[in-house]
């Protein structure tokens, strides 16, 4: 007999009311917006593999529109009350893919080089390190909400990929565009730092708790 069988006729009625609203929101515009998004994530890439500037600043423009949707698709799920499982599963993601294959691609170019490297790399762990931790917490059932200092680190990661994407190309129309994606990489380096180990700290008081067996 399954769990839900179990429940009274209200119940039952309200829990398969709430799988069919999930399924129906599968294909809402807030969840296309970040499949969008994560489908942009390789035609990105492609174009940093070209050496042409116009290609770079078809680059900076699909990175743009993608990081545009991360903004669109929160907003209008919660203003048309279209928030599903699957949305709050795949927005993060799509953030982390745009972000994490943009430095990877950036640092193979050249564009993030020397001891800029060290931020990407701080980027990247922490990326790594939160998903990680967000699996296991998910098995004792403890959520993490996301912080608005979290939120602040992402805009900060995307506006700083956004100057580095255009690069050289961007220097040949205002000197110093790259200096300044630098200096804002580092910044959300920081604010990496701090937020992962907030994240980190919050997980490990429940790591500790969980009794060995």
């Amino acid at each position: 007999m399954s769990p839900e069988s179990q429940l009274d006729p209200v119940s039952s009625a309200a829990v398969r009311q709430r799988r069919n609203a999930s399924r129906l929101h599968v294909t809402s515009l807030p969840n296309l917006l970040t499949y969008a998004r994560i489908a942009a994530v390789p035609v990105v890439v492609g174009c940093l593999y070209a050496e042409a500037d116009i290609y770079r600043w078809c680059a900076v423009g699909l990175f743009m529109v993608a990081a545009i949707t991360d903004f669109l698709d929160g907003y209008l799920a919660r203003a048309w009350a279209q928030q599903s499982p699957l949305g709050r599963m795949l927005d993060p993601i799509a953030d982390k893919l745009l972000v994490s294959a943009c430095l990877l691609m950036l640092c193979a170019i050249g564009t993030i080089e020397d001891w800029s490297l060290w931020a990407a790399v701080v980027i990247l762990c922490r990326e790594v390190l939160v998903s990680g931790l967000r699996e296991f917490l998910a098995e004792l059932r403890v959520s993490v909400p996301v912080t608005r200092l979290a939120k602040y680190k992402t805009t900060a990661q995307l506006i700083a990929v956004g100057f580095l994407l255009a690069g050289p190309a961007g220097d040949k129309v205002l000197p110093g565009v790259t200096a300044v994606g630098l200096g804002l990489l580092w910044f959300s380096a920081i604010l990496t730092l701090y937020t992962g180990y907030d994240y980190f700290r919050a997980g490990l008081r429940h790591v500790l708790e969980e009794p060995v067996e």
